[in-house]
């Protein structure tokens, strides 16, 4: 047997704890407020939602910070279709995102105070105490891709977000759509899918404790996207999690290693997974992979 029981993994699918939960819980409160009750919004249409591994319900004891997203809807970035502007839209031109940002960096300010918050380059960040957890705020303007549904009718675009980092490279993610498609892939598999994706976390941790891994590379959200790109049949298919674990390692790392993975997406299947600028590389991924069978001791 190897480092890892069947009672170990089956563990690692378990929620947080009632009290765990509710400090992510007043975390969330608290920001809602913030931007809420402050007079640094008003007039302005905003959106504000849970995003990252709490959202998906993919997230692991002890890594179970809450991402929220402030995101203003009055105005947004839009992509177009070739040779169309916003203008074609009858759009008019709204505050920059650094007047947003600065807005919504006041209104957290005023709740949390300096001391307890830091602007990091993607997110501002909200420290935990003994009433809440560590929370990620992220501040961005709806992104409009009209482009890729080619559409001129101003109501039909794919949603996502979009901001501009503190290194100053434009993010554009897709939480919305990650969400539901985790959720489906979830109920396909009865349940199956979103536990593995928390033994593959799991396990991700205890490799970084022990140094076997960079944690800046192997991200929980590649790890996440990885566990997403495994077919239905092997989360559901197989006696045990030692067993699935198993054969979802050897099917990721081998579809990589003979590179069938460049169509594999992220979650929320609108961005390549592995295509454009990224933290990590195929051979990032190929390599953890081979790492984790070796420290799972599998044969």
């Amino acid at each position: 047997m190897g480092i890892y029981s069947e009672e170990i993994l089956t563990k690692y699918c378990s929620v947080v704890s009632d009290t765990e939960a509710k400090k992510i819980e007043n975390a969330k409160s608290m920001i809602k407020d913030a931007v809420n009750d402050s007079n640094e919004f008003s007039g302005l249409d905003y959106e504000i939602f849970e995003q990252g591994s709490y959202a998906n319900n993919t997230n692991v004891k002890f890594d179970s910070d809450i991402d929220v997203c402030v995101m203003l809807k009055s105005t947004f970035y839009g992509e177009y279709p070739d040779g169309l502007t916003y203008k074609d839209y009858k759009f008019e031109v709204g505050i920059t995102y650094d007047d947003y940002k600065r807005r919504a960096v006041r209104a957290l300010n005023k709740k949390f105070g300096d001391v307890n918050m830091q602007i990091g380059n993607k997110s501002i960040k909200i420290k935990s105490n003994s009433y809440r957890v560590n929370a990620d705020v992220v501040i961005a303007f709806q992104y409009r891709d009209y482009k890729s549904v080619n559409s001129k009718n101003p109501d039909i675009y794919t949603e996502g977000t979009k901001f501009i980092s503190g290194s100053n490279d434009s993010v554009i993610n897709y939480p919305k759509q990650h969400i539901f498609n985790g959720k489906s892939k979830d109920e396909i598999t009865n349940l199956g899918y979103k536990k593995l994706v928390k033994i593959f976390k799991k396990i991700k941790n205890n490799m970084e404790e022990k140094g076997l891994i960079d944690a800046k590379k192997i991200s929980s959200f590649l790890v996440e996207s990885l566990v997403w790109n495994v077919p239905n049949g092997i989360i559901t298919n197989n006696d045990s999690w030692l067993e699935t674990v198993k054969v979802a390692i050897k099917y990721l790392h081998n579809e990589i290693k003979n590179n069938k993975c460049s169509e594999w997406r992220e979650v929320s299947e609108c961005l390549y997974l592995f295509r454009g600028k990224r933290k990590w590389t195929q051979q990032d991924a190929q390599d953890f992979l081979l790492k984790m069978w070796r420290h799972m001791e599998y044969k």
